[in-house]
């Protein structure tokens, strides 16, 4: 488990370069430290991240690019949209 957001940063690095473009990475790490700022002011001292399904989630519906449509950006959605939206998306390649 990761301590900081740079010890988390640098655990998910790996995972984004697989996912999206090289000019994408560094956006997406900065977007995903952002969701975890606010994943920790919304549930409290304990959850430093969001948690791992979450994250699932939001990658699957950033569909390898920092530019996704803005009805599944975090700041419009809920997470239960967002856990809806990801579920449609994986039923897709079913």
């Amino acid at each position: 488990m990761a301590v900081g957001s740079a010890q988390r940063r640098q655990e998910r690095k790996p995972r984004i370069e697989g996912q999206f473009s090289s000019a994408d990475v560094e956006a997406a790490l900065d977007l995903l430290h952002l969701v975890d700022m606010a994943w920790h002011d919304c549930f409290g001292p304990r959850e430093l991240e969001m948690p791992a399904q979450v994250l699932d989630d939001v990658l699957l519906l950033a569909g390898g690019t920092s530019q996704t449509d803005p009805d599944l950006s975090i700041g419009c959605s809920g997470l239960r949209d967002i856990r809806m939206a990801a579920d449609r998306e994986r039923a897709k390649s079913r």
